[in-house]
């Protein structure tokens, strides 16, 4: 006699939403070859993505970037206000860093591009059961560079890097941290703005940042009091 736990789980919903009809039609005829997904449908477009949604009320949305009324990240929204459990995977083209973290921060929980192999997105999808994120690949290193990047350094590595500094270069850190730009940071501390901007290629240097934007993060994330 059968338990409880002896029952198969039933295969996870998918729904597909992309406005190119040959690419949606091998998605749905991939996950119709598996056993534990079934295609519940489609939409080419916004519109049709949220009302497909709301009618079949996926477990699982593969989600296109560009769509003809608008992007992924207004039907993600619109269909997570409704359905926050579901999980959406956006399957796009588009490999920028500005889109991957733009999808992750209205709750999608995977990025992966369309030149991803059958293998490896089957392989995300299975992933999502198990609490994990579905990546691709080329991807994932924007994200462990922006994670390492969001990380304190800690004590002893905050000294070193602050130690390169001249005094000079920790005003104008200074400056940094209080959002001056170039000009009024020359103007406080009467330098030229060909100084400064030395001056901060120096500061990024030596605190090993790519930017201004990080060095301001460098100093805010850390807690790091700047006295002048």
């Amino acid at each position: 006699m059968n338990t409880l736990n002896d029952q198969p789980e039933r295969p996870q919903k998918v729904l597909v939403i992309d406005d190119q009809i040959l690419f949606r039609e091998g998605l749905i005829s991939l996950v119709r070859s598996t056993t534990d997904f079934e295609a519940v449908g489609y939409a080419g477009s916004v519109h049709e993505g949220i009302e497909q949604a709301l009618l079949h009320k996926p477990d699982i949305i593969l989600m296109d970037f560009s769509l003809p009324d608008g992007t992924g990240l207004d039907a993600t929204s619109a269909i997570r206000s409704h359905l926050p459990d579901c999980k959406i995977i956006f399957l796009t083209v588009y490999e920028t860093e500005e889109n991957l973290f733009a999808a992750l921060r209205i709750g999608a929980k995977g990025y992966m591009l369309k030149n991803v192999t059958s293998s490896d997105l089957l392989a995300g999808l299975r992933a999502l059961s198990r609490g994990e994120k579905a990546i691709s690949r080329q991807m994932m290193s924007s994200v462990l560079d922006e994670f390492s990047r969001t990380l304190p350094v800690s004590s002893a590595g905050r000294e070193k890097l602050l130690s390169r500094l001249s005094p000079r270069e920790l005003d104008v850190l200074h400056e940094l941290e209080q959002d001056a730009s170039n000009l009024q940071i020359a103007q406080r501390l009467f330098l030229s703005e060909n100084t400064v901007k030395h001056h901060i290629r120096n500061i990024l240097d030596k605190l090993e940042v790519e930017n201004r934007r990080e060095a301001i993060s460098f100093v805010r994330q850390n807690s790091v009091g700047i006295s002048l």
